[in-house]
């Protein structure tokens, strides 16, 4: 068996190097190429699990691990899975987009044994759905905490939420919770973990 690959935190500063020699191009121009739209799906599902990060204020020096079976650990050790959606779009719309978050369970993969878990699940303890909320092109920023709105709902919930096994609506979600901003979003998550943490 080959051991796991060891990814240690890159500075943004790192060169491209061919014939042993610096190119001129630098791991920061990749990041600035490829990552700048934070309006696509991808990459906003992942800017929203770093806004989330930042919220619980877990040690950003230890790099993302996408293969773990939810997103993020709290100092706590509040495991949480996060999920987002957004009205605007990058492509051309003809309305805004309709709201909604998956809340799929999925088979766990271990990332020490390579194994895959028989039977799907919801791994965390708590579901953050984080909406980038604004509805004017010219002015969206998804820098600007101030266009989202965040929902949580334990885990516990999400399993007993009986309209959908695969999604949620925003509809739904605001019958079930209130949404909180980015400065009450720490102690939302903390604060429905510890309502059901003994259920």
């Amino acid at each position: 068996m080959l051991d796991r690959i060891l990814i240690k935190q890159k500075t943004g500063n790192e060169p491209l190097i061919f014939n042993g020699k610096e190119t001129g191009v630098k791991l920061l121009d990749f990041w600035s190429w490829g990552l700048s739209d934070l309006v696509s799906n991808t990459s906003r599902g992942r800017f929203a699990e770093f806004i989330v990060a930042t919220s619980l204020k877990i040690d950003l020096s230890i790099i993302y691990d996408e293969w773990n079976s939810y997103d993020l650990t709290s100092p706590e050790g509040i495991k949480v899975e996060v999920k987002s959606s957004a009205y605007l779009q990058t492509w051309e719309q003809k309305d805004f987009s309709k709201i909604s978050f998956s809340i799929r369970a999925a088979r766990n993969w271990n990332s020490i044994t390579n194994d895959m878990a028989e039977t799907p699940s919801r791994q965390s303890d708590v579901y953050v759905f984080c909406l980038l909320k604004h509805k004017d092109q010219t002015t969206l920023n998804p820098l600007n905490l101030e266009q989202w709105d965040f929902f949580v709902l334990s885990t516990l919930e999400i399993n007993n939420y009986k309209r959908s096994n695969s999604s949620i609506t925003l509809n739904s979600l605001q019958k079930l919770t209130k949404s909180v901003t980015y400065g009450n979003l720490r102690n939302a998550i903390i604060s429905e973990y510890e309502k059901y943490k003994n259920y």
